[in-house]
């Protein structure tokens, strides 16, 4: 079986929302909801271990209690508004291998996605297997925005993105476009050391629901979520 470790990224700093990572939602701090799902999959046998990589000691704090490995803090320039996710993962993977040994995948599952499921780490994880990818994104279908109907604003004037854009056309004419949603992404170990990149390619895609696709960026989003989480 192939060795596969779960890092979830939670920097301590957010500018739209104070302390995003461990804002509470329904009771619970935000990140605890990933945590949770991330060990319901070491607990099945998908993966062999869950770590947070932060910089932050309250987030570490908090991490440790609901389950996941906290082996370091980040360091400062990797905790940042401009910080890049790969350069986060490739840090945690030379630490954990000059530690821990080597290691084949890494599942990256953000906080900000908290109502992705087990069912959704299952599937990417099998999709991922039986493709010849390097790696996984996670996506929803999306029915109606694709650049027929997107603009770029100059002045008082909407530059359209599709010179065919005032043709006129349905919806269900219209080619399928799916949207990255942030929940999901796996990907070689090899791949990431030698490209350093998270996304091959070609990435395999394991499509989510729309609604279970919200990645907390704003206030809206938040209460979106808290919405949906009341309605279960």
């Amino acid at each position: 079986m192939r060795k596969r470790i779960i890092i979830i990224p939670a920097r301590g700093g957010s500018k739209g929302i104070p302390k995003k990572n461990i804002v509470k939602l329904s009771g619970y701090p935000l990140i605890y909801y990933t945590i949770k799902t991330a060990l319901e999959a070491k607990i099945k046998g998908l993966i062999d271990e869950v770590f947070v990589s932060t910089d932050d000691n309250e987030i570490a704090e908090i991490s440790s209690f609901y389950g996941a490995k906290v082996p370091y803090l980040r360091p400062i320039n990797l905790a940042g508004d401009k910080s890049k996710s790969i350069d986060v993962i490739l840090h945690f993977l030379n630490h954990f291998e000059e530690n821990e040994g080597e290691v084949d995948d890494i599942i990256l599952l953000q906080p900000t996605s908290p109502l992705r499921d087990i069912k959704d780490i299952e599937m990417s994880i099998e999709i991922y297997e039986n493709s010849s990818s390097d790696s996984l994104i996670s996506c929803y279908l999306e029915e109606y925005i694709n650049d027929l109907v997107m603009y770029e604003k100059k002045d008082d004037i909407a530059i359209p993105f599709n010179s065919n854009h005032n043709l006129g056309h349905r919806r269900q004419d219209l080619k399928e476009t799916y949207v990255r949603n942030g929940a999901i992404y796996i990907t070689n170990a090899d791949y990431i050391r030698n490209e350093k990149k998270i996304i091959s390619e070609k990435p395999a895609i394991y499509v989510m629901d729309r609604f279970k696709s919200i990645n907390i960026d704003t206030q809206f989003d938040l209460e979106m979520i808290k919405w949906i989480m009341s309605k279960r």
